[in-house]
């Protein structure tokens, strides 16, 4: 973070200030006392499970040189006492936005949609990474702590800052935007994942769009033009608008795609006329859609094909536990248990039907799409039926939650014992270490709730 006084970061949240005014902050800023450093500053937020304030301690052992607290402490360096330190977190964040701004090189990249946002995040971080100074978020940092927390690693040296925004709700995503407006906004798609959330898929578009009207005033936009949902938010762009897909109306395209376990093989095509392959490592065809919309970062930020097209290549996969391949003992196992909504399942599942492409077994281990309400047991009817159609070898469904697909899938009538349901990650796990067998080609899929991430983990090492 910039270099700021204790007084001065109480004047910025309107807190009390307890203590040595004086010190100087300029490390890390944090909710996590595991992550503190000395010349932090750590910000004991509540929370659902477990309250910040019970960390403070730990905090200031790690280094945290000041609190931010919603309660008085009696603790041996200066606190800020606040009513709200989440509300005091985006005060510090809009603020430090604000005066590295003034040094007139910093470019803020916004990036949302309902799937790949964090892949696309870490695409365009490599991008704008051979640019100069970038800051990124770590993980899916992308909500009202974790944006801000982003924020806060500016520097006066950085220039560019690439920004996830997520939502659960309408008025997300302007939440944020009122925090730092993008200079240069990303939407991906539209789709099911928090529908339940969001009462509908209108609703999610409603929430998605206010990335596009939180812009500053001019900006460019960058929109999917295969989404029939995305496609009509160019109506609410006070600047330009650069399409990219796979439609005749994108300028920014992708043809020739090939997909193998190696990666993903396309060719790219910027809308001055150039074009060059992309060997892109991240598995998927689904994915390339996140490389199209990266690349157009390129287009406006004025880079050349060849710079795009080394970024793209440089990124060996999406994130930890998002298409992440392993070949242990013969086997691949895919290993995309992070998020998984309707869209991100069919996608990974036709990724696997490709890539078993009839000479190998294809296993599919899903779990539940988590936050689809009403939604949730006809997107698992509608996915039986792609595992059906999709010819898809053996159906592992874990969890109560996914207990429909697993029905909905033997009722297609095709299958006869090819599709298994086990309540647990430990039965699942046990029934596959058998199973499995070199050539097999597995895919775990789930949300991040359900935890299949951590059975992909184990086939990992057990196969190994």
């Amino acid at each position: 973070m910039i270099e700021l006084s204790v007084t001065e970061i109480a004047t910025i949240v309107g807190g009390r200030l307890i203590g040595d005014g004086a010190q100087l902050i300029s490390g890390v800023v944090d909710t996590d006392s595991r992550l503190m450093e000395p010349g932090g500053l750590f910000f004991a937020k509540p929370g659902d499970v477990t309250d910040g304030h019970l960390f403070v301690s730990d905090a200031i052992a790690h280094g945290a040189r000041a609190i931010v607290v919603e309660r008085e402490l009696d603790v041996s360096v200066p606190q800020i006492v606040v009513a709200d330190t989440v509300v005091a977190l985006a005060d510090l964040a809009r603020s430090v936005v604000a005066q590295v701004r003034e040094s007139g090189n910093l470019t803020i990249i916004g990036i949302t949609g309902s799937n790949g946002k964090t892949t696309t995040k870490n695409l365009v971080a490599a991008l704008c990474g051979r640019l100069g100074s970038t800051v990124a978020p770590r993980d899916s940092f992308n909500n009202e702590v974790g944006a801000p927390l982003t924020m806060l690693k500016l520097t006066l040296d950085t220039r560019y800052l690439v920004l996830e925004l997520g939502a659960s709700g309408i008025g997300h995503i302007t939440r944020l935007t009122d925090i730092a407006a993008p200079d240069i906004g990303v939407v991906l798609m539209v789709g099911l994942a928090h529908a339940g959330e969001f009462g509908g898929v209108e609703a999610t578009v409603t929430a998605k769009s206010e990335l596009v009207r939180g812009l500053v005033p001019g900006a460019p936009v960058i929109l999917n033009a295969d989404d029939p949902r995305v496609v009509p938010m160019a109506e609410l762009a006070t600047g330009p608008v650069l399409w990219f897909g796979h439609t005749p109306a994108a300028t920014v395209r992708a043809s020739h795609i090939v997909v193998s376990p190696a990666g993903t093989r396309f060719e790219l095509e910027l809308p001055d006329g150039t074009a060059q392959e992309v060997r892109f490592a991240v598995i998927g065809e689904h994915h390339v859609m996140n490389a199209l919309a990266a690349a157009s970062v390129g287009v406006l930020l004025g880079c050349d094909i060849s710079t795009i097209v080394g970024a793209l290549e440089s990124v060996e996969r999406a994130e930890r536990w998002r298409m992440e391949m392993h070949r242990v003992g013969g086997l691949t196992v895919i290993n995309d248990a992070y998020n998984a909504s309707p869209d991100s399942m069919a996608a990974a599942l036709k990724t696997l039907a490709q890539l078993a492409n009839r000479e190998h077994r294809s296993i599919a281990v899903l779990g539940e799409m988590s936050e689809l309400g009403e939604f949730s047991g006809p997107e698992q009817d509608r996915l039986a039926l792609l595992l059906v159609r999709l010819n898809i070898t053996q159906l592992v469904v874990v969890g109560g939650g996914a207990r429909r697909l697993h029905i909905s899938a033997m009722n297609e009538g095709s299958w006869d014992g090819e599709s298994q349901f086990f309540e647990t990650a430990d039965d699942a796990y046990d029934y596959l270490v058998d199973f499995c067998e070199p050539g097999d080609i597995v895919l775990v899929k789930s949300s991040n709730s359900a935890g299949l991430r951590f059975l992909g983990d184990r086939l990992v090492e057990a196969l190994a």
